[in-house]
């Protein structure tokens, strides 16, 4: 047999980088003269034809390949006939002896090992559940046996592994997002713009099956992928690979199929990945005739098409669940609905599930059935149900205005049940009709957690004018809603606006308290706002509700008793996590975060924070997973690492930036400055935090920036830039003595004492410290009482103190360490090195100082920062010192090490 010519594939595989890296291997093995096997198993569509056409393009030599035909599933033999027939030249048995002496297990075995003793041969067989069983079984008996030397390589594609065990098997799943996405814009890029609901609704049918994917894109217009036209309802495109599902069920037994109808139809009334009901299941086999031994025996079957998991029934694959739909008779499928319907009636009358069932089981609209679906997709269903019940009941409907307001109603409830990709999926069959302004709102509420906070202000002002006249209700949620975007993009003025338009009648009494008293203080007014916010916070004692306690948060934040805001952010979390809506866990968990920052208690707040991180991307709301981001950038910030700190700041100004979340931009950018701060740069704090603090286009969220002031002092301080900032410096102070007089954020005072001490002449300093450490005192916090006594500590060293800058320094230290705030533990221990007490703090990855050991303090340090990449003169700002005396104590230091150059002590410090 002669080498066939080998093309080059221009395939290109999405997600398959782990199945390609095993094909090479084998590949690898097969080119050094050594034989192996491999089979890939999986369900139609999932890429396991593309994954064997790449091994073939890639092999250079001879190749026999065959796929399984079910038409030849009886003939014996058959599949090892039209393997063998595929071969590039002449085979060493003549055409009349392969019936005798190809097709038995040994004499292919023989017959493969003779065609690969020249060149290394591959064999590939796709489809082979499809093969008769005598070709199965030879196929796999040569394939386990052609190993090391063989020079013979097969490759075997199956919907199941089972019938070739022993082999090396890898079974393919569907594809992730990312690969799912990119194999999209593969497939649009010549159709131009995808609409971001279109690709969302695309990837969403798919479920990461890419010959469904392609499917569906070949079956929409430019236009309808533009988003110009409607979608058509269901999407065209599935028949394909539902047929492919389906046809493993035609050779099923009648009673088998019945059963498979009946568990798919029972899921139709379940949320999305739920399964079917195992009693209810029983019940209707029975009610149908069948005995429960069919059932038993479809569930215990190995990889078998229903699975059984904590009495919920599951299919295998999601599509073989719409296969066996897609393949049942009309007649069949009602008769099935019916059934189960008649099971799930309740003695008061028809329950929603039952609703359902007999809305699937509906040949056309019908107006009071959807009434009826209405009418029971209410509290306290979850919003899940009552979003898939409200859009049956809009397909039922007739009436094209009440059609649009239930698919909105539908949206809506998507949307508070975490799923941002249906709710826009709905809200576009809502049409040109605007619901009376609820879509619009629904909209806006979208946007108000994955868009621009400009777009989503907008939008829910337009909607709440729409609502006003006939929805009091929906009118509340759009307007504060309005209120939280304005508050996002830190326009003060627009939340204002916002919070006024909420029209008293429509807010109850702890909403009304809220909305005066924020209106209040942003309006100058801080005694009465204080006032009505305190009544907020005050009947949030006896609320459960989750929406009023995190409004009650607010409240507390805003009067400074962050204790008060952290019990209750803890109320609104287990209120959100007992009754939903599962859209409002990722702000539950970062506003709870923020408290937590607040009140120092750090470890709680990243723990929190993570949570919301996943639930924000499990939800679809990037919004939240920005402001998460800069919650953890500011929790690094205290214990570090100083690579995590920039990695979450460094995301939530990515995301911060397109959508103008100036909130969460002033966190990060505040936190990138405060680990600056602890890793001796005040430089680049104060940089960071000018704009910040000063007024201007660039100034901070009207409400966080002047957290960041204590921290903008200490760096101009340190910097040495406070006489050319004097007059900033003044004001950020004055305005910062303002609102600690308005709060009582117990820290406040502390701070602002601490500020003065930075301030001070130098023979003034001591006592402003000590007035700092006595409000700590009453105010209680270990790491803002160990900042003020590391600057105390250093103050005290500066002035050539250092016997009493030691006591400080080294409280500072210890405090650093109990609240595992390891990189300002690391500056404490620089400092109190240089006062001449010997600390070995260990390093950021656990290493002590043992290669400085012989060093005096102040070289120590100057070691530690030059190695760190600092110059001489950025070195001299951090101690305090010229560059002249820096220069000096570092040729003592080459010295003393033994090195010649920067890039050497480095090395000597890192190992």
């Amino acid at each position: 047999m002669t080498p066939s010519t080998t093309v080059r594939s221009p395939l290109r595989l999405y997600g398959r980088s782990g199945e390609l890296a095993l094909l090479e291997a084998l590949s690898a093995r097969l080119r050094a003269g050594d034989g192996g096997a491999l089979v890939l198993a999986s369900p139609p569509g999932l890429g396991r034809s593309a994954l064997l056409d790449h091994a073939v393009a890639g092999h250079r030599g001879p190749v026999l390949r065959a796929a399984g035909t079910p038409a030849e599933q009886r003939l014996p033999y058959s599949g090892v006939h039209t393997l063998l027939c595929s071969a590039p030249g002449p085979l060493p048995v003549p055409p009349d002896r392969l019936p005798g002496s190809g097709t038995t297990p040994g004499g292919l075995l023989g017959l493969l090992r003779r065609l690969g003793a020249e060149v290394p041969l591959l064999v590939c067989v796709d489809d082979a559940h499809a093969w008769d069983p005598d070709s199965r079984a030879a196929l796999g008996f040569a394939a386990r046996r052609l190993g090391a030397g063989s020079r013979v390589a097969v490759l075997i594609g199956c919907a199941d592994e089972t019938a070739f065990a022993g082999l090396p098997a890898l079974r393919l799943g569907p594809l992730d997002d990312d690969a799912s996405a990119a194999l999209l814009d593969r497939l649009t890029e010549t159709t131009g713009d995808l609409d971001p609901v279109v690709r969302g609704e695309l990837l969403r049918e798919a479920a990461g099956n890419p010959r469904l994917l392609s499917g569906l894109v070949g079956r929409l217009t430019p236009d309808q992928l533009a988003g110009r036209t409607a979608l058509p309802y269901p999407l065209p495109g599935a028949e394909g690979v539902l047929d492919s599902y389906a046809a493993h069920l035609d050779g099923l037994a009648p009673a088998t199929r019945t059963l498979l109808l009946l568990a798919a139809a029972a899921q139709e009334h379940e949320p999305d990945g739920a399964g079917s009901d195992f009693a209810l299941l029983l019940r209707a086999a029975a009610r149908a005739g069948l005995a429960p031994a069919h059932l038993d025996r479809l569930l215990l079957t190995p990889a078998g098409a229903l699975q059984l998991t904590g009495g919920r029934v599951h299919f295998s694959h999601p599509l073989l669940r719409r296969a066996v739909l897609h393949r049942a008779a009309p007649g069949h499928r009602r008769a099935a609905h019916e059934l189960l319907a008649a099971l799930l009636d309740g003695p008061g009358g028809p329950a929603l599930p039952a609703l359902v069932q007999r809305a699937s089981a509906a040949p056309g609209p019908d107006t009071a059935l959807a009434a009826r679906l209405e009418a029971a997709a209410a509290a306290p269903r979850p919003h899940a149900e009552r979003s898939a019940a409200l859009a049956r009941a809009a397909t039922l409907s007739t009436d094209g205005p009440r059609r649009a307001a239930r698919f909105a109603a539908a949206a809506e409830q998507a949307r508070l049940a975490g799923d941002a990709g249906r709710a826009r999926a709905l809200l576009a069959r809502v049409g040109a009709d605007p619901a009376q302004g609820a879509a619009p709102c629904v909209r806006g509420m979208l946007a108000l957690r994955d868009g621009p906070a400009a777009d989503a202000h907008a939008a829910l002002l337009t909607a709440a004018a729409l609502l006003a006249p006939h929805d009091p209700r929906r009118t509340l949620d759009a307007l504060l809603g309005a209120a939280q975007a304005a508050w996002d993009m830190g326009d003060a003025i627009a939340y204002l606006d916002a919070m006024t338009r909420v029209p008293p009648a429509a807010a109850d009494r702890p909403t009304a308290w809220y909305r005066a008293g924020m209106c209040a203080v942003l309006a100058g007014r801080t005694d009465r706002g204080h006032a009505l916010l305190r009544c907020c916070l005050d009947n949030a004692e006896r609320a459960d509700d989750p929406y009023e306690l995190l409004r009650a948060l607010v409240s507390a934040l805003v009067l400074g008793e962050v204790d008060a805001a952290c019990r209750a952010g803890a109320r609104a979390l287990a209120a959100v996590r007992t009754r939903g809506p599962d859209a409002l866990l990722p702000q539950a968990l970062e506003q709870l975060a923020y408290a937590e920052l607040r009140a120092g208690r750090h470890a709680r707040a990243r723990a929190h924070a993570l949570e919301g991180l996943h639930a924000a991307r499990r939800t679809g709301q990037p919004n939240a997973a920005t402001h998460l981001h800069a919650v953890l950038a500011l929790a690094a910030s205290v214990e570090g690492p100083a690579e995590a700190c920039a990695a979450h700041a460094d995301t939530a100004l990515a995301g911060a930036g397109p959508h103008g979340l100036t909130q969460a931009a002033t966190l990060a950018t505040w936190a990138v400055a405060r680990a600056d701060l602890a890793a001796g740069r005040p430089g680049e704090a104060a940089a960071r935090l000018g704009p910040l603090v000063r007024p201007g286009p660039r100034t901070g969220h009207f409400a966080t920036r002047l957290l960041a002031v204590p921290c903008y002092v200490e760096a101009m301080v340190l910097s040495g830039r406070a006489d050319e900032g004097a007059p900033e410096l003044a004001s950020a102070v004055r305005e910062f003595t303002l609102w600690t007089a308005r709060t009582t954020d117990p820290q406040t005072p502390a701070q602002l004492a601490r500020c003065h001490a930075l301030l001070a002449p130098p023979e003034e300093a001591a006592a402003r410290y000590e007035q700092a450490l006595a409000h700590h005192d009453r105010a209680g916090g270990d790491f803002e009482r160990a900042r003020t006594q590391l600057l105390y500590g250093q103050s005290l060293r500066r002035r050539r103190r250092t016997r009493e800058a030691r006591g400080p320094l080294r409280d500072a230290l210890v405090a650093f360490q109990r609240c595992s705030a390891r990189v300002w533990a690391d500056r404490a221990g620089g400092e109190l090195r240089a006062a001449g007490e010997a600390v070995d703090t260990p390093d950021r990855d656990g290493r002590g100082s043992a290669p400085l050991t012989g060093l005096t303090p102040q070289q120590q340090r100057i070691a530690r920062y030059v190695a760190e990449g600092a110059t001489n003169r950025e070195v001299a700002v951090r101690l305090s010192v010229s560059p002249r005396t820096v220069d000096h104590h570092l040729r003592n230091v080459f010295a003393a090490l033994g090195v010649r150059s920067r890039t050497e002590l480095a090395r000597l410090l890192d190992r």
